[in-house]
């Protein structure tokens, strides 16, 4: 649907349409096992060629262009595991030839792969082909690699613009390699992902946070997901003090938190995951100055991720209920809004001294996170936008993640080496605790000094998981300029992979 419309109606389609299926959105793929004849290969317009670092060069399809290219530039065939080589045929074609080492990790072939693709996708082709070569051992992961990395750089976000300068994808045709279920495990991940960027990237005015429920609930009914609300008014009567500090500032009362269930046939684990969804930051009373305020539209992103889990988990087909609460607020500036020094009490009855309003996610998370705990999943994974001390730790190449014990944080780290999206783990031993020790609550927000506040806010997120196993994600790298691993927009979808991944091996554990 989207991908055959043009302009403003592909915009259009995006925003208004709440039941719009993403995976419409992904590139067609048609896939042989055979390679292509020399008359296929000549009709391509856009021809991606992979192969496993060090094959011989003459076994590659139009080797004698690549021959030539390489002495012109003065590279060497071991140059194309580093870089793709791209270049014109005398018929017009661009052509880019690249050779992944399959022994390197997941990100570093993603990212090889993420930029061969691009120099293609730059000219805005309606089709790519793509044609994979060398052992049949190695063909299905360079195939569905490929074709991963360009399902998600192939389609269009929303954007306002009259004349789009970006034109989705339409087609993939792959030679070399024929999955019998169509890459379904990689096609569900880009669905998850896409899903994941087309929400964080759009406008504040256009995803409030009673626009984001009713994207929900289209949603929810066309994956066949239970969906349960908790609108302020119901927060406000449970005692949910802390969400509804923040959620007090807004004029619209149209916070809630959002509770969606997937429960597939045979599934005996329960996973929650927790999403910090702030449609907008202005910082509250302790306002942003323009220059960090700029882009609070995506502190959202940590309930687009793990929506995105979500439904790649359900297009994946995976055997784990999944309870997926989305806190969804804004944090305004107004005479209702909440202020320093207020003393809330949260829905477990801790009693929180406010130290700063713009540290508003770890309110809302501690209320989401109480709900989570009662429903006695498994295991909870928060995600979340949450300190700036993560991205000084981090910058935008890594995420950081906190974990209730060795074993579960060591089973997230390996998730993050085979999916391509790093983590870093941290401490966050007891005696982090003694800088929220208040006189007048149970305990501080935040403290104002902002020494080690990514650790600070773990240690404050764990009182409210009623001792259930947890990892909390802080996405330092939900934004990465030029891209980040197979992802080249500067919104990444980061989490997304990862969270497939980690639920397929719940899944197996």
């Amino acid at each position: 649907m989207a991908a055959i419309l043009a302009g403003r109606e592909v915009v259009a389609a995006i925003i208004t349409a709440t039941n719009l299926r993403i995976s419409e959105m992904l590139a067609r793929l048609n896939a042989r096992s055979e390679f292509p004849a020399a008359r296929l290969l000549n009709k391509a317009s856009h021809l991606l060629i992979i192969a496993p670092a060090g094959i011989a060069l003459p076994t590659l399809p139009l080797h004698e262009i690549l021959e030539k290219t390489l002495v012109r530039r003065r590279k060497k065939a071991a140059d194309l595991a580093k870089g793709a080589i791209t270049a014109e045929t005398a018929d017009g074609a661009l052509v880019s030839w690249v050779t992944p080492d399959t022994k390197k990790t997941a990100f570093e072939q993603h990212t090889l792969l993420r930029k061969a693709v691009g120099a293609l996708l730059a000219e805005q082709p309606e089709t790519l082909t793509i044609v994979v070569t060398g052992a049949a051992s190695t063909r299905r992961e360079l195939a569905e690699r490929a074709v991963y990395v360009t399902w998600v750089n192939g389609i269009l976000l929303p954007q306002r613009k009259k004349t789009p300068d970006q034109k989705p994808l339409k087609t993939i045709e792959l030679f070399g390699y024929r999955s019998t279920d169509g890459f379904a495990q990689a096609r569900a991940v880009a669905e998850g992902n896409v899903l994941c960027r087309e929400l964080t990237v759009t406008a504040p005015n256009e995803l409030t946070p009673g626009a984001y429920r009713k994207r929900l609930a289209a949603l929810a009914k066309a994956q066949g997901w239970t969906r349960e609300e908790y609108d302020f008014k119901k927060l406000k009567r449970m005692g949910a003090g802390a969400f509804c500090a923040v959620a007090q500032g807004s004029d619209e009362a149209d916070a809630a938190i959002v509770r969606l269930r997937y429960r597939p046939r045979g599934a005996n684990k329960t996973v929650a995951l927790v999403g910090k969804g702030i449609c907008f930051d202005t910082g509250g009373h302790n306002l942003k100055p323009a220059r960090y305020m700029q882009g609070m539209h995506e502190d959202m992103n940590g309930s687009a991720v793990a929506l995105g889990i979500l439904n790649a988990a359900t297009a994946a087909k995976i055997k784990v209920n999944i309870d997926c609460w989305l806190a969804l607020a804004q944090n305004h500036l107004s005479p209702r809004a909440y202020k320093q020094n207020d003393i809330v009490t949260a829905l477990n009855g801790t009693t929180i001294e406010v130290v700063h309003t713009d540290a508003e996610g770890r309110m809302v998370l501690a209320d989401t996170l109480t709900l989570a705990a009662r429903a006695k999943p498994d295991v909870m994974v928060d995600f979340a936008t949450l300190t700036g001390s993560m991205h000084v730790a981090l910058g935008s190449r890594y995420s950081g993640i906190f974990a209730t014990s060795d074993e579960l944080a060591e089973f997230a780290l390996q998730a993050g080496v085979a999916s391509g999206e790093r983590l870093c783990a941290f401490p966050m031993d007891e005696d982090y605790d003694g800088a929220l020790d208040s006189t007048v609550a149970d305990v501080k927000q935040c403290t104002l000094d902002g020494e080690a506040d990514h650790i600070l806010a773990a240690r404050l997120l764990q009182r409210f998981t009623d001792k259930t196993p947890w990892i909390h994600m802080d996405l330092s790298a939900h934004g990465c300029k030029g891209g980040l691993g197979a992802v080249a927009t500067d919104c990444t979808g980061f989490g997304v992979a990862w969270g497939k991944l980690f639920l397929a091996g719940y899944e197996r554990n």
